[in-house]
């Protein structure tokens, strides 16, 4: 479970309503079910208004991917990958065929088969680049939704605190009311903008931000197998593939390759 998310959430909920009560609240003061319904309803409502009916039964799969997905081990993608490329040169690229089901990644499976069954490398290529595209594109759908919902929560919260002021001012009569009606108006306000704040748009940050490592690994998956398929030296497929490594992992990379070289020379 990625307790980033968890933790984040939590940490920013607590701090504001610890900060509150600092300065003499009260929890009973922030509740408000029916600002809280025309906050997080309305949100709701117009975010899927602009989206398709397949997008927004989507949404529970993008909260799943928040918190469960584990990004994939760009070290062992290019263990991997050098690996089929030195059986391919050993035994040809028909030996490869023998390793498809042990290759649990989608892309990479589906990148080896094309490779298998002797694709033309120009359309190799352009099946492998409209994947990733169709790839990014769903990506995109999700962190929209809450990017939306991050600009549509504030101004719900003015409605809703409009919405209250309307009540207020029909209870002129009554001053003694004027007080706790002002305040539950205004906590609409509070809602919108603190849920785009610390829920929408920390959610649509958190889906590009896997999305754009996901893809980052799927380039490097590309280039691997468009290498492997032209042929190239297992050697110079790695050092291309390492290119695409932060320092850290390139410099782990590297330790290991000699740690490799050390053990075949010292057998």
């Amino acid at each position: 479970m990625e307790i980033m998310v968890v933790l984040g959430v939590v940490i920013a909920f607590t701090s504001l309503v610890t900060g509150f009560l600092m300065e003499g609240g009260t929890i009973s003061a922030l509740v408000a079910p029916s600002a809280a319904l025309i906050i997080f309803g309305g949100t709701i409502g117009a975010s899927i208004i602009a989206f398709s009916t397949e997008e927004v039964l989507a949404i529970p799969k993008y909260f799943k991917i928040m918190l469960f997905q584990k990004p994939l081990n760009e070290l062992e993608v290019v263990k991997q990958i050098v690996s089929l490329a030195q059986k391919a040169r050993r035994e040809g690229l028909l030996a490869l065929e023998n390793d498809l089901p042990n290759i649990k990644d989608d892309f990479l499976r589906r990148g080896l088969q094309l490779i298998v069954d002797g694709t033309d490398p120009e359309l190799f290529r352009s099946i492998l680049e409209n994947e990733i595209y169709a790839i990014a594109e769903r990506h995109r759908a999700g962190a929209e939704f809450f990017e939306a919902a991050g600009g549509y929560a504030p101004t719900m919260g003015i409605i809703g605190t409009v919405m209250g002021l309307v009540h207020v001012l029909g209870q002129l009569s009554t001053p003694e009311k004027l007080g706790p009606a002002i305040a539950m108006a205004f906590t609409a306000t509070l809602y919108g903008v603190s849920s785009a704040n610390i829920l929408w748009l920390p959610f649509s940050a958190k889906l590009k931000n896997l999305s754009k490592k996901e893809l980052l690994v799927r380039e490097m998956m590309l280039e691997g197998l468009v290498s492997l398929q032209e042929g190239h030296n297992p050697m110079l497929i790695e050092e291309k593939l390492r290119s695409f490594l932060k320092p850290k992992l390139r410099e782990q990379s590297l330790r290991e390759g000699k740690g490799e070289l050390n053990e075949a020379a010292s057998a």
